[in-house]
């Protein structure tokens, strides 16, 4: 992805605490650390108390900022602003509204946000309550060593993702489906959540398809890629387990995959209506 001379956006928050991914981390070699935070990625438990060694928080302490670390802050201040430009023309075109960007929140380790605690091994989310995207950078080294979702352009999909639900938020789907989920059963909240999911898929399509003069060959592939590695049935497969359809809350990873097409095809939002179709 082609980001040379494209602005950084400054609705980044750097929260840079202690400990950082580097090393060990109670315990366990950087191999063992991004093993157990795509355990917690994947499954919506918090497991910093395997990171830190104990239930307590870690106590964040001032640390040298990596090279790579500025790289990371750079890239996602700089996606971000192509996501600022994308939806503001996007929503004064086709719904005729302004759009109000989120913030993004790029934090090492541990955070707090009023959706409760963040930290690498909860991975990257948006919170409505604050209306901020939270990502610890150290994500996309293990989007790209233990998932296989290698690239540049995988990594800014990711981002592209989270700020769509804040597109869902700005559009009111996101309260609403939170509401349904609320006295719906866990197997229909999940269904729910798998519509939800696959719209921000979409969504991140029709971003990419308004940055298509920033695009390198293969980059296309790369979100492709990305979405068919974060696909339910594959990541259970990957841990050894028999995909049930009635736990996914993100979508098959054929499903991830078309829904990122279907936008990027179309560039139309009209066309992302996952609650609006039987055929997910």
């Amino acid at each position: 992805m082609r980001l040379r001379g494209i602005r950084r956006s400054n609705n980044v928050e750097v929260r840079r605490g202690g400990g950082g991914m580097g090393g060990k981390a109670g315990g366990l070699g950087v191999v063992g650390v991004l093993a157990v935070m795509a355990i917690g990625y994947f499954t919506g438990i918090d497991v910093t108390p395997l990171l830190t060694g104990s239930g307590s928080p870690q106590t964040q302490q001032s640390t040298p900022v990596s090279e790579s670390d500025d790289r990371a802050t750079q890239f996602s201040a700089q996606v971000l602003a192509t996501t600022e430009d994308v939806w503001s023309q996007v929503f004064e075109q086709q719904l005729g509204e302004t759009y109000v960007p989120p913030k993004l929140v790029i934090f090492s380790n541990v955070t707090s946000s009023p959706c409760g605690g963040a930290s690498g091994a909860t991975g990257p989310f948006y919170c409505p309550a604050d209306s901020k995207a939270y990502l610890d950078t150290s994500f996309f080294t293990m989007l790209s060593e233990r998932m296989g979702a290698e690239g540049d352009f995988a990594a800014a999909y990711v981002i592209a993702h989270e700020v769509a639900h804040h597109v869902q938020n700005e559009i009111g789907v996101l309260p609403k489906v939170n509401a349904a989920r609320q006295s719906a059963s866990e197997r229909e909240a999940n269904a729910l959540t798998v519509r939800l999911e696959l719209m921000a898929d979409c969504f991140a399509g029709i971003w990419g398809a308004n940055v298509k003069g920033l695009l390198e060959k293969g980059d296309v592939d790369e979100a492709l890629n990305a979405a068919r590695k974060i696909g339910d049935d594959y990541l259970q497969k990957q841990a050894g387990r028999v995909p049930n359809p009635h736990t996914f809350t993100h979508g098959t990873s054929e499903q991830r995959s078309r829904w990122f097409a279907k936008g990027f095809d179309s560039g139309q939002m009209d066309s992302c209506d996952t609650f609006a179709t039987n055929n997910l």
